[in-house]
Formats: structure tokens, sequence, C-alpha cells
């Protein structure tokens, strides 16, 4: 028998109604959210967490004692997230960006969706993910975060793309939905690949039924 053909809606409302609501991106502030997604590159989330830990006790999170930190203040706070000078580095360009815009979250987010994601780019240490991971869940842009997850389902799925980028181009419908339901699906997605890491884990799994549709 054929599998069913679904769109990335089909596939957003099946892991919705078996896995959500997925509570992703917990932290206390948008500014940790932000800091979390520059230090979790190359590294895991016990990790990270250390290094938020520290950086709450130092400065509460708060934007301006974070933008006054310069890179030998953050090394050894953030030193458990590893790549501590890069991103140490990264952090110091970030939150200088912000300083810039009087760390006004809310009028940075009104900015065009490509001209936001082209400044974030431009900054150094940040890539397309944590970009992209950023417009999502600080600045309320909806958009679709094309991780591994994500390239490993859609894989499974029958829509390889080799590329962050050759993903992120054919998904721009999700830009259009609801910021909740966005963001929603960028964790389903990355809760679903947390557990289900091999073929024989997807043949088993609620999405074995079906592949996805050709995308734009």
């Amino acid at each position: 028998m054929p599998s069913a053909e679904w769109t990335l809606r089909d596939v957003y409302d099946r892991l919705a109604a078996a896995l959500g609501p997925s509570g992703w991106w917990p932290a206390d502030s948008k500014y940790e959210i932000l800091v979390g997604a520059v230090l979790v590159q190359n590294t895991n989330w016990a990790n990270v967490d250390r290094s938020l830990t520290n950086l709450r006790a130092a400065t509460g999170f708060d934007p301006v004692r974070l933008a006054a930190l310069t890179q030998a203040e953050l090394v050894p706070l953030i030193r458990p997230s590893g790549f501590y000078q890069n991103k140490g580095r990264t952090l110091v360009g970030l939150f200088a960006w912000l300083a810039h815009w009087d760390f006004d979250l809310a009028r940075i987010g009104k900015t065009a969706p490509a001209t936001l994601r082209a400044q974030l780019l431009a900054l150094p240490g940040i890539g397309p993910e944590t970009a992209d991971a950023s417009r999502l869940f600080v600045f309320d842009q909806p958009t679709f975060v094309a991780d591994a997850y994500a390239r490993r389902l859609f894989t499974w799925l029958g829509r390889p793309y080799p590329t962050y980028q050759a993903l992120y181009a054919t998904t721009g419908e999700v830009a259009g939905w609801s910021l909740q339901d966005a963001q929603e699906f960028h964790g389903l997605i990355d809760n679903f690949g947390k557990t289900v890491k091999t073929p024989a884990d997807f043949a088993a799994s609620l999405l074995a039924a079906g592949h996805l549709a050709p995308l734009p």
C-alpha cells in the first residue's frame, strides 16, 4: 500500500497530536534564550546550562550588564560550553548590536524578516541556525529552523536536503504560520529527533506511514 502524502501542516498536526505541547525553549527571559542559542553551538545542553547558571549569577541576564562584560570576563563564565573564546567574541558583538537598538527586542522584531536575518548573519559567529532560532524565539518572527533534526526527519519522509540553506529555502510557508505554531513545530521536530534516532526507530514511529509532498 502506498504511503500517504503529507504537507508540512500534516506533519505538524501529527507531531502535535502525539507529542505536544513541546514546552520548547524554557527560559526566564528572551536574553537568556539569545545567549543559549549562541552557546549551544557544537555542544550539548547540559554544558550550556552550566554556563547559563554562571551568567545568571553574574548578570541576572540583564542586557545592560551582559553588554558591559568584556570577552575576558565572559570566558570563565561560559567555559563549560566549549569554544569559549569564539563564543565570547560572538556574545560581545551580539550585545553591542543590541545596545545599538537600546535593547528593544520588540522594535528589532519589526524589522523586515530578510533584513533582520541578514543583519544577524553579519555578526561574527552567528550562522543561519542561530539567526533563525533567534528570530523565531527572541524576535517573534515565524520561520523554520532547518537544523540537523529537521534535515534527518525530512530525509526519512522522502525529501532529503543536504544543507541547512537547501531545506530552509523550501519551507518559507512556515513564515506565514502563527508564531505559536512555528515555535511549536521546531520544538516538536527536535523532541521527535531526540528519541527517533535511526531508520529502525523511524519505521516504528508515528510518521512512518507517510511521506512529505514536494516542497516549493
